[in-house]
């Protein structure tokens, strides 16, 4: 088992982009410290305030985003930071090289039933002839991704992640304090039994997923001839964890619940470095009307609708909307 840094030299990550990504997992490893301890250190409920999506923080929300920008911008890689937490982009060093978005703590729904949750980054370059301010450095599509990935804080402390070059899973060994990789090149399976959806929506969705999903529950019965089991936890990544381990297919569609947010998920720190890492796997990340990662962004916290997965569960899926 590698060391995480010869295993990124190997893929010839650049030296710059191995010192930000040691740097995001630097803050990883003290946020999985203090979700370890939450409960011992008062840590657990909710504040009194909402983030920029109008969603209530959790005390852990507030701790783990402050963490991982006071760690960012005091490294001098990056130019500017986004996050699930701040309202707008926040400047860093005006001569950094990178930008970062992040979600702190997706699923932090999870925190007070001691369920999973982790952190979620995408890395772009910076542009240099925008001034670290300017929130349209952000403005960039998920296919200029250098690297993404995401922390898992589960039973141990795992990283998922790609530079481009195929997507490798890596735990922290607690001993040395260090992530080790343990599989490279991780392949979705192209065929699933398995499906991830939040069922509670279902009278909300559009009529093409609400058949999709119900020839999926018709099983050995119905026209796709063969049982499914739906798994659904509540985080993103722990849902895209598991397809990425054994396959199956997770979606947010839109919705009709709310006419002013008909998507869920936000593109640049959920959908897009998701959809890089399941690409990167052999697996299918869309939309219902096309590739997640080559949609154009106008806005940090847009959001958008999610179907990802095992390729032929995916344009099974779509078949639904033509």
């Amino acid at each position: 088992m590698k060391r995480l840094a010869p295993a990124l030299r190997a893929d010839n990550v650049p030296l710059d982009l191995i010192s930000l990504i040691k740097t995001i997992l630097a803050a990883t490893k003290e946020i999985s410290f203090r979700v370890s301890q939450a409960q011992l250190g008062g840590l657990m409920g909710s504040t009194l305030d909402e983030n920029i999506q109008g969603e209530v923080q959790k005390k852990l929300d507030v701790v783990a985003n402050e963490l991982f920008k006071d760690i960012l911008l005091e490294s001098g890689f990056v130019k500017a930071i986004s996050s699930e937490e701040e309202d707008t982009s926040v400047a860093g060093e005006d001569n950094g090289k990178f930008i970062v978005s992040f979600d702190p703590l997706d699923g932090s729904s999870n925190i007070d039933i001691n369920s999973l949750i982790g952190t979620i980054f995408s890395i772009h370059r910076a542009k240099p002839e925008l001034d670290a301010a300017d929130p349209n450095q952000f403005k960039q599509a998920g296919t200029e991704q250098v690297c993404a990935g995401y922390v898992l804080y589960g039973p141990s402390t795992m990283l998922v992640m790609t530079t481009g070059k195929g997507t490798h899973f890596y735990v922290l060994d607690r001993t040395h304090g260090g992530f080790l990789l343990v599989e490279r090149n991780v392949q979705v399976p192209t065929e699933t039994q398995e499906f991830a959806v939040n069922m509670s929506n279902q009278r909300f969705w559009h009529e093409p997923m609400q058949n999709y999903i119900s020839d999926l529950l018709a099983g050995d019965t119905g026209p796709r001839g063969k049982n499914f089991n739906m798994r659904w936890i509540a985080a993103m990544v722990g849902d895209i964890h598991r397809v990425l381990t054994r396959g199956g297919i997770f979606t947010y569609p839109a919705d009709t619940k709310d006419a002013n947010k008909p998507f869920k998920l936000r593109l640049m720190y959920e959908a897009n470095p998701m959809s890089f890492l399941i690409e990167q796997a052999g697996g299918l990340a869309v939309t219902s009307e096309g590739r997640i990662m080559d949609i154009q962004p106008t806005d940090i916290h847009q959001r958008v609708e999610v179907i990802m997965g095992s390729k032929n569960e995916v344009e099974q899926c779509l078949s639904y909307y033509k």
